[in-house]
């Protein structure tokens, strides 16, 4: 019988035949194997250390130790029953003093190549227990139900638990050392310094509004916002479809899969169909006109090209999900099990003022839209993923002389500016010129046909907020009848003239 087996003599002489409780799924010997691996081989740590935490082991003297060994060995210094034992303090063993304990350890570890295998055992048994509690807590709180609450919100926060679950091992929050949120700072940067375009976020393949924001960032709340006719439901496509396609990725080890480039997309389309948004992308990539590819108005050549880009489409990891009237909590599920089931990198609404909140009838609807905002922000900061939500504008646009968006532009709610990292208009000023044609052979005429040319199929991207970058203007160009953005030609970046 072992030392941890003494500090639980109820469970050890507990009868086969008349059980009184049942023991949490754990294994104290694994346990012991594994720590006594370390502290003979510190390089048993390093196969373990990336999905093994303190917390996953059921006994709280081994959490104890195995979170001293991981800070001696992060540190540079050896683990060992000597060096640990200075930090391990007085523990009740069952009559064995703390450096006994750790020699016995050493004496029973398990050999370096099972280490991993021994760690994977501790770590599915602490999800179990996990689940457990998991599983208590949805019959308390079922059992417990105050009047009020509907059965909907307790789905919706099982679902969360059980996600957290399946991406961390645990579905407690909590605090980190400041140190740790240092070293992922620096890895970012170094990934950007190696990444063509040094970029540390996802490539936009927009490469002036990269270089302005740098790509999108992970957890940042993205919006898109404009006037109807802008185009933003069309830059966000682009956009998508871009990241999309790019998609690179590496196995690890325990064959999940590491993105290297572009990303995996989810895609919101509240207001258009799935296949309205496909008609969309398959213009831009084939070259051929949205209305042609509806009405089947089309030659051989370009049926062929449409057919091309299908093909190459085909095999692209954009997801959409095209239900209307969704609650920020559905969408909130919906792409929490995207995530756990297909991987998500990017994650795009369409848009945001046809989401619905929790709230009841009675609450406004600027109230509303302060929860849709702020769940949208939680949803971008638990998935660590950019969330880019398109808004519309006020009517207050049209009556200025200048219609360029501004910030206090943005519809029913503060809070969609509060809580954005970013908020981006698209203005087209060929869009109001076009609106406004005199009559031919007037002199207005010919000042509105100067102005035409200079603004013909040019866009505006006018970044209004942006946490960690400059505001400003970027230029983009825009072909209105495939619905495409893409890099506007500079004159610097034009070959010479011969």
């Amino acid at each position: 019988m072992s030392a941890i087996d003494n500090l639980r003599p109820g469970a050890a002489r507990q009868s086969a035949e008349t059980p009184t409780y049942r023991l949490a799924p754990h294994n104290i010997e694994a346990e012991q194997a594994l720590l006594g691996a370390v502290l003979v081989n510190n390089d048993a740590f390093d196969r373990v250390s990336d999905f093994l935490k303190p917390e996953h082991f059921s006994e709280e003297v081994h959490r104890r130790i195995y979170d001293i060994a991981s800070q001696l060995i992060r540190a540079g210094k050896i683990a060992s029953p000597i060096t640990l034992k200075t930090f391990l303090g007085e523990h009740d063993l069952g009559g064995v003093t703390a450096p006994q304990y750790l020699a016995r350890l050493a004496a029973e570890a398990t050999t370096i190549i099972n280490a991993e295998d021994y760690g994977r055992t501790i770590h599915d048994l602490a999800v179990r227990r996990d689940l457990i509690l998991i599983g208590e807590d949805i019959v308390n709180s079922a059992y417990d139900a105050p009047v009020a609450a509907s059965p909907r919100e307790q789905i919706e926060e099982a679902e969360r638990k059980l996600y957290s679950v399946a991406e961390l091992g645990r579905y407690e929050g909590g605090f980190q050392r400041f140190s740790d949120a240092l070293v992922t700072a620096v890895d970012m940067a170094a990934k950007a310094f190696e990444r063509d375009g040094r970029l540390s976020g996802i490539a936009t393949g927009l490469s002036d509004l990269d270089r302005y924001m740098g790509g999108l960032q992970a957890s940042d709340l993205i919006i898109i916002a404009g006037r109807p006719g802008m185009g933003k439901t069309a830059l966000a496509t682009n956009v998508a479809f871009n990241i999309a396609k790019a998609y690179e990725f590496t196995v690890r080890p325990d064959g999940t899969h590491e993105t290297m480039n572009g990303g995996v997309v989810g895609f919101f389309s509240l207001e258009m169909s799935a296949e309205q948004l496909a008609t969309r992308v398959i213009a831009e990539q084939s070259g051929v006109a949205s209305y042609k590819i509806r009405r089947g108005d089309m030659t051989e050549s370009e049926f062929h090209r449409i057919a091309d880009a299908a093909r190459t489409m085909q095999q692209v990891p954009l997801y959409i999900d095209q239900t209307g009237g969704l609650s920020i909590a559905q969408l909130t599920a919906r792409a929490r099990r995207l995530k756990r089931q297909r991987g998500l990198d990017v994650l795009v609404i369409d848009y945001l003022q046809l989401l619905g909140g929790s709230k009841s009838r009675s609450d406004s609807r600027v109230q509303e839209v302060t929860e849709i905002t702020t769940g949208l922000k939680a949803l971008a900061k638990e998935l660590n993923v950019p969330v880019i939500a398109l808004s519309q504008l006020s009517r207050q646009v049209e009556s200025r002389d200048d219609k360029r968006p501004q910030l206090s532009d943005l519809r029913e709610s503060g809070s969609i500016e509060q809580d954005a990292d970013v908020v981006m208009f698209v203005f087209r000023e060929e869009y109001y010129l076009n609106n406004k044609q005199p009559r031919e052979g007037t002199e207005e005429f010919v000042t509105w046909q100067t102005d035409m040319e200079r603004v013909h199929g040019k866009a505006e991207v006018i970044i209004g907020k942006q946490r960690h970058g400059p505001t400003g203007t970027v230029e983009l160009a825009f072909e209105a009848e495939l619905t495409r953005f893409s890099n506007l030609a500079r004159e610097d970046a034009l070959p010479d003239r011969i």
